[in-house]
């Protein structure tokens, strides 16, 4: 009976995840056009972007925070409310500041995927915990799939009169459905044994530090390769559309459809084949994996000329998103206990946050000075970065499994 529930909620979060994160994938594609209306500059841009992931750096640990003292299901509700506020307000927007103030509560509110996460993993064991987090991040894939290709019908596909507030408005209207989904059909994760070890280990969190984070290597290098990762798709993302514009002539409807195949790439991996490459290659080596086919994917997005090669370039972008991102969050939720889970994953997703501010910062300025390639080709450096932390977790992993017990 605790399976079959445990199963319900899992579907329920991912319903409630999928119907939110579908309101973000309409905004995302069509955001820097947006700005763009209002006289923005391309790093002004994608300092819009930015400033979503800064307020989310500020309050991902807040509300982990929070979900484990409170309970999961209250943030969540708290979080997805004001995310009907914020796309409504993105949708009345009249002026670049309005943009600014309505993505800041946007970030705000978008600090609840930690407890989304760490909802997953109140309900699940380590073993299958992947695959949990990648029902999450299959959720992600799906709103990344139908998410852009409605915000690209409803923006219409006449460059020169793109209709910004509709999809806004329709996001809106999408977050307030996950409002009520998760108001009727989500229960509580929390059961009385993990809120009585919060209670007891309650000083204990408060004085979780980085100094002490800085105490537990695997984490640091879970945690940097999240920071790379995160930085690498925070860089394309944020300009993508621009380069579009300028290298293919594209319109928002276009860039749209084609977030929206990286959403179908994404959703094939992480709703089913992720399981089974993690069975064969285990979660470590196929981190590994996805770092190199992010790496690849970003270089040739660069020295995309045709269609058919960016289509190549942004599937192998796909695959190491869809990879990473749900085995990072598996691996980092190890390495602590059940009590703190709302709190590790929370710090995990501000290093994420963090590269989404530092990312699209980056991209933005590189778009300017180096040319539009610059992001692209400067997130497949970074790659490399990501690349040997991951051989340093491998290595590291191998050599205390072949320590002697004493």
């Amino acid at each position: 009976m605790e399976n079959e529930n445990n199963h319900k909620a899992i579907f329920v979060l991912f319903l409630t995840v999928f119907i939110d994160l579908l309101g973000f994938g309409i905004i995302l594609p069509i955001l820097p056009l947006y700005a763009e209306q209002f006289g923005a500059k391309p790093h002004e841009a994608t300092l819009l972007i930015a400033i979503y992931s800064l307020m989310q750096f500020l309050f991902a640990p807040l509300w982990g925070r929070f979900s484990d003292r409170y309970g999961r299901r209250p943030i969540l509700l708290l979080t997805l409310f004001g995310s009907v506020i914020a796309y409504a307000g993105l949708s009345f927007a009249n002026s670049l500041w309005i943009l600014f103030i309505a993505r800041s509560l946007a970030g705000i509110m978008a600090g609840n995927i930690a407890t989304a996460q760490a909802y997953i993993a109140d309900i699940t064991t380590p073993t299958n915990r992947a695959r949990g987090m990648g029902m999450i991040g299959a959720a992600f894939g799906l709103g990344f799939i139908l998410g852009p290709a409605i915000g690209g019908l409803l923006v219409g596909s006449d460059p020169n009169n793109a209709n910004f507030h509709l999809p806004s408005l329709f996001a809106a209207g999408l977050s307030l459905l996950a409002l009520v989904c998760a108001l009727m059909l989500l229960p509580e994760s929390l059961n009385s044994q993990i809120k009585a070890k919060i209670q007891t280990h309650r000083y204990r969190q408060r004085r979780l530090n980085w100094l002490q984070l800085s105490q537990r290597p695997q984490f640091c290098m879970l945690a940097g390769i999240y920071f790379f990762v995160t930085f690498a798709v925070a860089a394309m993302d944020s300009t993508l559309a621009l380069w579009s514009k300028q290298q293919l002539n594209w319109g928002p409807q276009q860039t749209s459809y084609l977030f929206a195949f990286m959403g179908i790439v994404s959703t094939i991996i992480q709703g089913g084949l992720i399981g089974l490459l993690k069975k064969r290659l285990g979660e470590i080596k196929l981190l590994t994996w996805g770092i190199l086919g992010l790496g690849l994917g970003l270089l040739l997005i660069g020295f995309s000329q045709s269609l058919i090669l960016l289509l190549v370039a942004t599937a192998l972008v796909a695959w190491g998103i869809s990879v990473s991102q749900p085995i990072l969050n598996s691996l980092i939720s190890q390495t602590t206990t059940a009590e703190e889970q709302g709190q590790i994953l929370g710090i995990a997703n501000s290093c994420s946050a963090l590269a989404r501010i530092v990312g699209p910062t980056w991209a933005g300025v590189s778009f300017m000075k180096f040319g539009i390639d610059a992001p692209f080709l400067s997130g497949s450096l970074v790659m490399l970065l990501a690349l040997t932390l991951s051989l340093r977790v491998i290595k590291n992993t191998s050599e205390s499994k072949a320590e002697p017990v004493a």
